[in-house]
């Protein structure tokens, strides 16, 4: 007996096909989960927002990880070296977990 899994179709609303600018990210793990926190810095605001959270599991976020390396590599390969600047010295309040990465 064959097991013949179904297609996922995976819906994307127009609201969310709009996308979410993000220019920070400030990440958090306990035992059981990873907690992403996307975050707007806009110049000469003293405020920043957290635009989106995301909760991933460890097995997913550890596929996450990978497939941004495989997707920043062919990226590269295709339009040059991405030129990261030294890390921004953001000073930021942040009311949340403490980052650890």
């Amino acid at each position: 007996m064959e097991n013949k899994q179904k297609p996922l179709e995976i819906e994307l609303s127009g609201e969310e096909a709009q996308g979410t600018y993000s220019n920070l990210v400030m990440i958090t793990h306990s035992a059981s989960e990873f907690i992403l926190d996307f975050i707007a810095v806009m110049p000469g605001l003293p405020k920043a927002k957290v635009v989106k959270r995301m909760v991933l599991t460890p097995d997913h976020a550890k596929r996450l990880s990978g497939a941004l390396a495989d997707n920043v590599k062919r990226f590269e390969e295709q339009h040059g070296k991405i030129d990261t600047k030294d890390k921004p010295e953001i000073p930021f309040h942040f009311r949340g977990p403490i980052p650890e990465a």
